[in-house]
C-alpha cells in the first residue's frame, strides 16, 4: 500500500530533517480561560504561525488545542480536551488531557523508593501503586506562566514533601512554536536528592478530536525492545524483545490490527500501555515515533531526548468524556506517546536513573512535528 512505502521512509533520512524549520516568528497572545474552584484565574496562550495554532494553558502547563492543516488544507483540531478549565478541574476521573505530570510521570510501584537509605511514601492512586505523581501532581496545579520568544514558559516550584517526595523541586517547561513542531523544553533543579520524570499527556487524534477511534491509524516506534509489566503495570522481567509480538510497531502498524489480540500482556492494559525501549543514546535527540492518519494524510512525528515512550491507545476512556464543543469521546479515541524515563525506574537499578541532586539540572526535549502525505 502507498501510505506503507511512504512511512518506511529510514527514520535516519527522517531524523535528518528534525532541525530544518520553518524560520517565520510565532505570534503569541494571552487569555483568560475560566476560574478554577477556588476562584483563581486560569490564563491561557495561543501560539500561532502559518502552520500551527497552539493553545497552552498555565493549569496543569496542558496543550489545550493543536490545530493543523491535512492534506487538502483543511485545519482541524488534533488534541483532546475541553473548552475552558472547568472542564479540566472538573473531571470526575482523571484523563491528564495533554498535563505535564509529575513529579513522576508513570507508575511507582506501591508508591515507595528509597534514596540514601530512607524509603519515601507517595500516596497511592492507581490499584496498590502510583501513578504520575500521586492524586494531586503536576497536572492538578497552576503554574507561573511568562511569555518568551515564540512561546511560553511554565514555573512550578514543589515544596519538600509534596505528595510525599522529598527536596524543594523547581520545574521550568518551556514551549516553543518552530516551523510545524512544538518544542517542549523540561529543565528541574532541586535542593537536596530526589526523583523527577517528566512528561507531556497529550491525547492526539490525527482525524481530528471527536472524530471517533484512532484504530484505523498508522504507527511506528524505533523501539527493538519495551518493558513487559505485572498486573498493576510495573515493569517485570526487564526489558524483552518486540519482535514476534503485538508490540512490534518497528514497520508501519495500524493501531487497530493486533489490539484486540489473546496476548497476556494486551490483556492486563486492556489494550496498548506500555513503555519501548528507544533506539539511540538517553540525552540525545532521536525518532521516538511516527503516527500516520489515512483519512486525512495528517502525519506527527515525534521525537526526543528521553530513552522510552510510553504508548497509550486510550483503553481506560469511558465514553463519556464530553469534550470540546460538546463532542463526546469515545473509548480509544485518543493515544498518547509520552516520552519518559521508564516507569518505576527508582525500584529497578538496571534502567537509565531518575535521580536528581542538588546542583545538577534535569534536562530534556521532545519535539512534536506535523506534516502531510498524500
Amino acid at each position: 500500500m502507498r501510505w506503507a512505502r511512504v512511512m518506511l521512509l529510514t527514520m535516519a533520512s527522517v531524523a535528518g530533517t528534525i532541525g530544518v524549520q520553518d524560520a517565520t516568528a510565532a505570534t503569541v497572545t494571552k487569555a483568560n480561560f475560566g476560574k478554577m474552584p477556588d476562584g483563581s484565574t486560569a490564563d491561557i496562550f495561543t501560539l500561532k504561525n502559518a502552520d500551527l495554532d497552539i493553545g497552552i494553558t498555565n493549569y496543569g502547563a496542558r496543550v489545550v488545542w493543536i490545530k493543523t492543516k491535512d492534506r487538502d488544507g483543511k485545519v482541524g483540531d488534533v488534541v483532546l480536551g475541553y473548552d475552558s478549565v472547568e472542564g479540566y478541574a472538573g473531571e470526575k476521573a482523571k484523563t491528564y488531557f495533554g498535563a505535564i505530570v509529575g513529579r513522576y510521570g508513570n507508575r511507582v510501584a506501591k508508591g515507595q523508593f528509597t534514596i540514601d537509605g530512607h524509603t519515601y511514601q507517595i500516596p497511592v492512586n492507581n490499584g496498590v501503586n502510583a501513578l504520575h505523581g500521586g492524586p494531586h501532581g503536576f497536572g492538578d496545579k497552576l503554574w507561573t506562566d511568562k511569555e518568551i520568544p515564540d512561546g511560553v514558559e511554565m514555573t512550578l516550584v514543589s515544596p519538600d514533601g509534596d505528595m510525599g517526595f522529598p527536596a524543594t523541586l523547581t520545574v521550568h517547561v518551556r514551549y516553543t512554536l518552530v516551523g510545524s513542531a512544538l518544542h517542549i523544553n523540561y529543565a528541574a533543579t532541586t535542593d537536596k536528592a530526589t526523583v523527577v520524570n517528566l512528561t507531556n499527556h497529550a491525547y492526539f487524534n490525527l482525524a481530528g478530536e471527536g472524530s471517533g477511534t484512532i484504530l484505523g491509524e498508522v504507527m511506528q516506534i524505533n523501539a527493538d525492545g519495551y518493558t513487559p509489566v505485572d498486573d498493576g503495570l510495573i515493569p517485570v522481567g526487564g526489558v524483552q524483545p518486540v519482535e514476534g509480538t503485538p508490540f512490534d510497531f518497528r514497520k508501519p502498524t495500524v493501531i487497530g490490527d493486533r489490539i484486540d489480540q489473546a496476548n497476556a500482556q494486551l490483556k492486563i492494559g486492556g489494550g496498548y500501555d506500555h513503555n519501548w525501549v528507544l533506539r539511540g543514546k538517553n540525552g540525545e535527540m532521536k525518532i521516538a515515533a511516527k503516527v500516520y492518519d489515512p483519512k486525512t494524510g495528517r502525519v506527527l512525528t515525534v521525537s526526543t531526548t528521553e530513552p522510552g515512550v510510553q504508548f497509550y491507545s486510550g483503553n481506560a476512556m469511558t465514553g463519556t468524556n464530553v469534550g470540546k464543543g460538546g463532542v463526546t469521546y469515545p473509548r480509544r479515541g485518543g493515544f498518547c506517546l509520552e516520552t519518559q524515563h521508564f516507569p518505576d525506574s527508582p525500584n529497578q537499578p538496571a534502567f537509565p536513573s531518575t535521580e536528581l541532586k542538588p546542583g545538577a539540572t534535569m534536562h530534556s526535549e521532545t519535539i512534536f512535528a506535523f506534516s502531510t502525505q498524500k
